[in-house]
């Protein structure tokens, strides 16, 4: 059983008691149990507890014998962790949980916080770049972040080095917002120790991970759908051709979010992802200023906060079917190289079905895209 990406809608209530609390969480840690298999299994059994009673079933259709639901003692001792923490567990639907983030397809059924949540009655802009960033990119992040902190904006951004520090950093004054790959409560990278203990101080870190997970390469993609999910707008600077930050404004893009650039010189590589968004129509800002002119310009704040609609003439694929036809993906691929049409093609499917279900798997870290339409297992 792996995660089904179909289109899913968030259920209507949040959990209302601390025993439902507690059977959400351990419904979303449970093996491949992913978002949208989430939403869609508290959609068909109405309840997370019945859901947990329903998943060996679900797994064994899907091929995964002796399936066991995420064990009791493991979500008390994550609770436990989060209390010691000093953190709270906010539910999708609850007051605390932000706005714009809850109407992005994926959202987060639950978030870890840690810090004060005052920063999210602010309108949020996220920056995020390379992490190798150059004095002139630090010199902008830094400059981005101060202007945008006293225009009233909360600046967003992945505590990563470089880019998202520097910004981080700057906006520590009036907070700033931190979106972990790991963890709530572990600092990643360690050299932002200090910076996370800062911004627990005036501003807010958020993570939909587990306490104490030690972020890898698979967390980055996922934590960057939520850095461009609470924001109005995301501001890269400096980004490589194929580079990570790209990844955000990807996930920007498909939430309907606003993608600014900063331009670098043609001959920096750091520069070309930037320049590449800007040619292909991404807005080229060098100020707060023109940020805040290109949000004024577009359509109007309330619109921005608007879920986008569920297209109601796509297939609702059962969730014992998704999860078979995730995994015959997953069998058809190995460390050789295939061509994303032949694999359409070999599953005799669409483009149109089989294309979500391909950025889900490359998000989780179970497949890799290469040029030319190329994609591989990860084994």
């Amino acid at each position: 059983m792996t995660e089904d990406t179909a289109s899913s809608t968030h259920p209507p209530l949040p959990p209302t008691t601390e025993e439902e609390r507690f059977a959400w969480l351990r419904l979303l840690r449970s093996r491949r149990v992913g978002i949208s298999t989430f939403y869609r299994m508290l959609a068909e059994f109405g309840t997370a507890k019945a859901a947990l009673a329903a998943l060996p079933e679900v797994a064994r259709a899907a091929g995964v014998n002796d399936y066991t639901p995420c064990p009791e003692g493991v979500i008390a001792a994550e609770l436990n962790a989060g209390r010691k923490a000093r953190a709270r567990i906010v539910a999708i639907g609850e007051a605390g949980y932000p706005d714009l983030l809850a109407q992005i397809s994926d959202a987060p059924p639950l978030l870890w916080m840690l810090g004060t949540s005052d920063v999210l009655e602010k309108p949020t802009i996220a920056i995020v770049g390379a992490r190798n960033a150059s004095s002139l990119g630090l010199r902008m992040a830094r400059k981005l972040a101060v202007d945008l902190g006293a225009a009233g904006f909360c600046v967003v951004s992945g505590l990563a080095r470089g880019i998202d520090t520097a910004a981080h950093d700057a906006a520590l004054p009036v907070g700033t917002i931190a979106v972990q790959a790991g963890g709530v409560d572990v600092a990643y990278p360690k050299e932002n120790e200090a910076l996370a203990a800062k911004i627990v101080e005036n501003g807010l870190r958020i993570s939909e991970q587990p306490m104490g997970l030690v972020p890898q390469a698979r967390h980055f993609p996922p934590r960057n759908r939520i850095v461009s999910g609470i924001a109005q707008a995301v501001v890269v600077i400096e980004a490589a051709s194929r580079s990570g930050t790209l990844i955000t404004t990807q996930s920007a893009l498909s939430q309907g979010r606003e993608v600014f650039a900063v331009p670098g010189h043609p001959f920096d590589g750091r520069a070309g992802g930037c320049n590449a968004l800007i040619r292909d129509g991404a807005t080229l800002i060098r100020s707060a200023e023109d940020v805040i002119d290109a949000l004024q310009r577009t359509e109007p704040q309330q619109k921005l906060c608007e879920p986008a609609p569920v297209p109601t003439s796509q297939r609702q694929l059962p969730l014992r079917e998704a999860a078979v036809l995730h995994r015959q993906i997953l069998n058809k691929l190995g460390p050789s190289p295939l061509a994303e049409d032949q694999l359409i093609r070999d599953l005799a499917s669409t483009a149109k079905e089989i294309s979500p279900l391909l950025v889900s798997l490359e998000l989780e870290g179970q497949i890799q895209r290469h040029a030319g339409g190329l994609v591989t297992r990860v084994v």
